[in-house]
Order: C-alpha cells, then structure tokens, then sequence
C-alpha cells in the first residue's frame, strides 16, 4: 500500500499493490530526490528493486524494456486517473461500488480504515456503506 502524508501528518492511501505487480516507478513518486510516497507492506512480501539509473540506461538500450517500462508507467497513469475520476464524480456508494469492480477482493485482504482513506470517506461511512450492503 502506498500513501502521502500532509504537513499535518494525516496520511491518505493512494495505491494498493497485490503481488506480484510492481510498484509505481521512482520517478513517479519523487521530486527533486525526495520521496512524495511512502509504502508500506501490510503483509509479507518479498521485494525486487532496480536502481532507476540502471532502469533507465537500460531503457535506452532496449527496446524490449523501454517498452515494459513505458507500459508499467501507462498502468500507474491509468489508475491514478481512474481513482480521480472515482473521487470527483462519484458519492460514497457508488465509491465503494467502484472500489469493488476495480479492485476484486481487495476489501477482504486490506484494513477497511486504508480503503476508507483511498475513497475519500471517513471509516464510520465505509462501515456504514458495507452494513447496508448487508440489508
């Protein structure tokens, strides 16, 4: 799971990862060397991790690769734009409701609280959402 912080310290998912995928590139997730993000596995997992320095002259190098990588960072976009839309257009429910269809199964794996921050809602409204998905 990914999040950002504000200068307050009210931390706000922004991105859920189920294995095996890969993680948002360093490039997208920092700013003048600095982090913007901060990821967090909330269970056991194992890491892979490509120096971006390397990753890049590689990409120059290879096609092959330029090519996966220029498709993991249209991936990142897509959802990134997706959960945007999600949060402008639609209300609590039909969040939740998104939430669902995007992410399948995601609520049974991940705490109710950080789904509840990556939809914009306060943790009692997802827990009243799912309660009336109960009726």
């Amino acid at each position: 799971m990914s999040s950002i912080c504000d200068h307050d310290g009210k931390e706000v998912s922004v991105e859920f990862y189920l294995g095996p995928c890969v993680i948002t590139p360093n490039i997208a997730r920092t700013r003048g060397g600095v982090s913007l993000v901060s990821i967090v596995a909330t269970t056991d997992a194992l890491f892979a991790r490509i120096d971006s320095d390397l990753l890049s002259n590689r990409m120059i190098s290879s096609e092959p690769i330029r090519n996966w990588a220029n498709g993991v960072l249209r991936d990142a976009l897509s959802r990134k734009v997706d959960r945007e839309w999600c949060l402008a257009a639609l209300k609590g429910a039909e969040r939740l409701t998104w939430f669902r269809r995007a992410f399948p199964g995601y609520e049974d794996i991940f705490p109710h609280m950080l789904i509840a921050s990556f939809l914009g809602i306060s943790p009692v409204t997802m827990s009243r959402l799912r309660t009336g998905d109960k009726h």
